[in-house]
């Protein structure tokens, strides 16, 4: 019984990341995440990579300090006796945290803070936010993406920190 639960928790500490980075990232490859320590708070729900943090699919990769990963249980689902999770688990929402930088292809997303709500497939970026595709460049105090849409918003913090946005045309290229 004891080996059943460990490997429960196994598979809830290596699939619970892998999914929601896959939320992220988008579903193609295989993903790897490393990092120097991984805890699970399952009585949080709540498994939090630390040190060092990079996930990688395909041409996405995601580099962090802390990478906490929140999730919820589906409703009426039970726990094991242990009160360990047993896959039923839903991604609620992933926090990056200090050195943050999302790279896709030639796009690259950088600031102090990253949030991912899986359910509204949203990030939010704060704290020195720049976005850059080759030599074109925007800063703002807050990035929100829309992934399902497509689209961003750039925001400053009003007089003191204003948009900016450094663009070449494709002409003068």
């Amino acid at each position: 019984m004891k080996k059943r639960i460990l490997m429960l928790v196994l598979v809830l500490i290596v699939t619970l990341p892998l999914v929601a980075v896959r939320g992220v990232c988008g579903e193609k490859g295989p993903i790897q995440i490393t990092s120097d320590r991984l805890d699970a708070y399952d009585d949080k729900s709540l498994v939090l990579f630390s040190g060092n943090v990079v996930a990688t699919q395909d041409d996405t990769v995601i580099h962090s300090n802390e990478l906490y990963l929140y999730y919820t249980r589906k409703t009426g689902e039970e726990k094991a006796p242990s009160g360990i999770a047993t896959g039923a688990e839903q991604i609620e929402r992933i926090e990056l945290k200090g050195a943050v930088s999302i790279q896709k292809g030639t796009k690259t997303v950088t600031g102090d803070k990253a949030v991912f709500y899986n359910a509204d497939q949203m990030i939010i970026m704060t704290g020195n936010a720049v976005m850059r595709e080759g030599d074109n460049v925007i800063m703002g105090d807050k990035i929100t993406v829309f992934l399902k849409e497509n689209r961003g918003i750039v925001e400053g913090s009003g007089t003191e920190k204003r948009v900016t946005a450094t663009i070449y045309p494709d002409e003068t290229k």
